[in-house]
């Protein structure tokens, strides 16, 4: 039976909680980071590795991303280069004028809240990608998109944190004391002892709110991504359609697939995206793959002839409002939570690190987290 001693136990090794792990760490904190499976072993593991702001519009999570931006930008100076950083940007395209003038007006929107943005006129796109279909209406340049490789960027986060990882150890309760205050969580492998308990268990995080008596309504949401043959740079930036940003804000269950495509440094191409909620459901769908391979010719007719490798699938943590759960628990004194991400937690996951680090700390929050707070869904309980 192991029993051991820290400041701060972070139940989840995935990005954001090594994210929640480093901030911590960097105050003065000792952290002890727990997973049920390997680091990045769950929705981080199955991502793209996403760093966007051009797919959000203007309100709380568009400034968590804008901070996380900024961040990463420090991160990927500080970190080995074998995160593989790009900031190649991104390429928001439309259909047609119609799209197009829509997509104006969502770009302008975001422009006034700190985003950048270019127009690039139908007669100008092949500038920016080369092998884009013809006939399209236009697009937006959105340069603080950026991309890392995400289980790497997951792991050179913990080791820099100096955190101790303890990884195949499910978490089967979270120890209170008295006044109902966290005192640790015991595991499949015995006790850990803290004051405070941080919930990044992404798609798990519901479960582990439960085990501590509080609750967070997280649902997983499943997505596919479809690995090409590694190629010349056949995609310069994360290229997608503008009808992506309407899936990702929209709470429906039902399949939705918009077209994402992109380039990596090693060679092969990325295709995504797809959305459904279907528990926890890891069968093969050939429709979803069908549409993700149809879509992305459509975008770039180049990839037709190219050989899909495999494909993979992850599990997005949902929240009903689409905003992450950060900060502390109204019902478990020194129980933080910090998941609930959905798609966007590889991006977001500084800006939720280092918000958690100041408040188990006392410090000044980087920015307003009352849209966050975990508070919101108890009237719902």
């Amino acid at each position: 039976m192991s029993n051991s001693s820290s400041d701060v136990i972070v139940v989840g090794a995935g990005v954001v909680g090594a994210a929640c792990a480093y901030y911590a760490a960097r105050t003065g904190l000792s952290v002890t980071v727990v997973d049920r499976g390997p680091v990045a072993g769950g929705t981080t593991g199955a991502g793209e590795g996403n760093l966007l702001v051009s797919d959000k519009e203007p309100g709380p999570e568009l400034e968590l991303a804008l901070l996380s931006t900024r961040l990463w930008h420090e991160l990927a100076r500080e970190l080995p280069a074998g995160i593989e950083y790009e900031a190649k940007g991104g390429l928001v395209v439309a259909s047609d004028a119609h799209a197009m003038a829509a997509l104006r007006k969502f770009a302008a929107a975001q422009a006034e809240a700190g985003v950048t943005t270019e127009e690039i006129p139908a007669d100008r796109l092949h500038e920016a990608e080369p092998h884009l279909a013809p006939g399209l209406g236009g697009g937006f340049r959105y340069p603080q998109d950026a991309q890392v490789q995400p289980a790497l960027a997951a792991a050179h986060l913990l080791r820099a944190s100096g955190a101790r990882v303890r990884t195949g150890e499910e978490v089967a309760a979270v120890l209170t004391g008295a006044n109902g205050e966290v005192r640790g969580v015991r595991t499949t492998a015995g006790e850990l002892h803290a004051p405070f308990v941080v919930n990044a268990a992404g798609t798990w995080g519901g479960e582990v709110a439960r085990l501590a008596g509080g609750r967070l309504p997280v649902l997983p949401r499943r997505g596919f991504v479809l690995v090409t043959e590694p190629l010349p740079r056949v995609v310069r930036h994360k290229v997608y359609a503008a009808d992506y940003v309407a899936d990702v804000a929209s709470g429906s269950a039902a399949l939705q697939t918009s077209a994402v495509v992109e380039g990596t440094p090693a060679g092969p191409v990325l295709i995504g995206a797809s959305r459904e909620r279907v528990g926890f459901d890891r069968t093969l769908s050939v429709e979803v793959l069908r549409r993700l391979a149809a879509q992305a010719t459509a975008l770039f007719p180049v990839l037709a002839g190219v050989r899909a490798m495999r494909t993979y699938a992850g599990f997005r943590p949902y929240l009903p409002d689409h905003l992450p759960a950060i900060g502390p628990d109204p019902r478990v004194p020194g129980l933080l939570h910090a998941c609930g991400h959905e798609g966007a937690g590889i991006g977001l996951a500084p800006a939720t690190g280092l918000a958690v680090a100041r408040q188990l700390t006392g410090g000044e929050p980087p920015l307003d987290l009352g849209p966050f707070h975990p508070g919101r869904f108890a009237a719902a309980a």
